[in-house]
């Protein structure tokens, strides 16, 4: 398995989601902005996240994405799935055809990692990582740092 940066937005971008949306839907820009991630790509990713459910999407002044459900109920591997990730690490696909149509000599080893990968990424929540202190934490760095641009670019253009 590698996690390419596909992956590591589609999660990264989900959680900024579930860290702002509580009382509004969250604007593409929004997380593009905090999360330095260029708006066409976000785009592409919460096409493949609305298409598996996880997100959906509100249009008009105000508008912008919010989670499908509860935090609790949304994965880590389902949001990897959504934008087509992969989690197995097997060269096979896991068909067992890895060497000239029968199954390798570390085949097995490789499932078995593809499983544990899953379930493990499968056991972490949304919730779980809006839990952790150190995730808050950089949130609202996040936030701050914005804000004083904000006020930097503000008190710039009335001089």
């Amino acid at each position: 398995m590698r996690l390419t940066t596909r992956g590591r937005y589609a999660v990264t971008a989900m959680l900024d989601l579930a860290l702002h949306s509580q009382s509004r839907p969250v604007s593409l820009a929004e997380i593009s902005e905090r999360q330095t991630i260029s708006l066409s790509y976000l785009e592409q990713l919460f096409a493949s996240l609305r298409k598996a459910g996880l997100v959906d999407s509100v249009r008009g002044p105000g508008g912008g994405y919010r989670l499908v459900g509860t935090t609790d109920l949304i994965c880590v591997a389902d949001i990897i799935k959504a934008v087509n990730e992969s989690i197995d690490s097997t060269n096979c696909g896991g068909k067992g055809d890895c060497q000239g149509g029968s199954i390798c000599l570390t085949h097995n080893l490789w499932d078995d990692l593809s499983r544990q990968i899953n379930d493990f990424l499968s056991g972490i929540s949304l919730a779980d990582l809006v839990a952790k202190r150190d995730v808050q934490n950089i949130a609202h760095r996040q936030v701050d740092q914005l804000l004083t641009l904000e006020d930097n670019n503000m008190r710039a253009n009335a001089c």
